[in-house]
């Protein structure tokens, strides 16, 4: 006869088996199940670097400008952790606080996309992407007012800082 304790190990064991398959199946690098052009508000470069120099330029840039740099969330690791495999991607967090607080003072959900955060992800075919949020379609997702200047200004500096890795025609 089988143990209580034993029927439930086993049914963790399968209901595991089961979340790390289906999520193997989803997170299938070789196949994004949506497509970067899809995503709404999203603004993409073509970087003319590799990977690591892609990341390395972007940090250079934002200390170049003077920006508080506040971390880097290396997505691949955490998906290695998971043992789900994923391209290269890493999620850089960065901003102006006197700047981004226009933003949280006009709507404090603006919260989600403050600070500013580029994305660099490398596709199958070994091409590097830097991509961020319009601040145009943040300002629209908050219905921020009177923050005109403001939003131009990101807009700006987020595109600066993308651009300076851009391949030629970008």
């Amino acid at each position: 006869m089988i143990s209580q304790r034993s029927l439930v190990a086993l049914a963790a064991a399968v209901a595991f088996a089961t979340c790390a398959s289906a999520a193997q199946a989803v997170a299938d690098p070789v196949q994004p199940t949506v497509a970067a052009s899809s995503a709404q508000g999203v603004k993409r470069v073509q970087s003319a670097y590799g990977f690591d120099e892609t990341v390395s330029r972007i940090k250079a840039d934002i200390a170049g400008k003077g920006i508080q740099f506040f971390t880097e969330i290396d997505q691949t690791k955490l998906g290695e952790g998971a043992k789900i495999a994923i391209r290269p991607s890493k999620l850089l967090l960065f901003g102006n606080p006197p700047l981004g607080v226009q933003f949280l003072s006009a709507n404090p959900y603006a919260g989600l996309d403050w600070p500013v955060r580029i994305l660099v992800a490398q596709d199958a075919d070994g091409t590097v992407y830097v991509a961020y949020t319009d601040f145009d379609y943040i300002a629209a997702r908050y219905a921020l007012k009177d923050r005109d200047a403001q939003i131009k200004m990101a807009s700006e500096v987020a595109g600066s800082i993308a651009g300076s890795v851009a391949a030629k025609g970008d």
